[in-house]
């Protein structure tokens, strides 16, 4: 089953309804830049962590989409849906949409 794929244009649109953002990246990705409302899961801890993330629908970004894409790979091997977001933190930070620091 092929893995849904969106870019941040997408994302941006879906996040108004409440969707599960996972960002899969090391936690000093996470600290210098993010999209606001991420969940935290390191891609080595995803298979450790599936149950962390709320049922249903997942969307997962990292920093430029490869990553992400594992992690969605892993998620759909597990039973779950997901969505990878094609170009990652990147491309959200080059849209110039809001981001998270710290």
């Amino acid at each position: 089953m092929p893995i849904e794929e969106i870019n941040v244009d997408e994302l941006d649109q879906r996040m108004s309804d409440g969707i599960v953002l996972v960002d899969v990246r090391e936690a000093d990705e996470l600290q210098a830049v993010r999209v606001p409302g991420v969940q935290h899961i390191p891609l080595g801890e995803l298979a450790a962590r599936i149950a962390e993330i709320p049922e249903g629908h997942v969307h997962v970004i990292c920093r430029s989409g490869a990553r992400s894409m594992t992690a969605c790979q892993q998620l759909v091997q597990a039973g779950r849906s997901a969505t990878n977001v094609a170009g990652g933190t990147l491309a959200w930070v080059d849209s110039g949409r809001p981001t998270e620091s710290g």
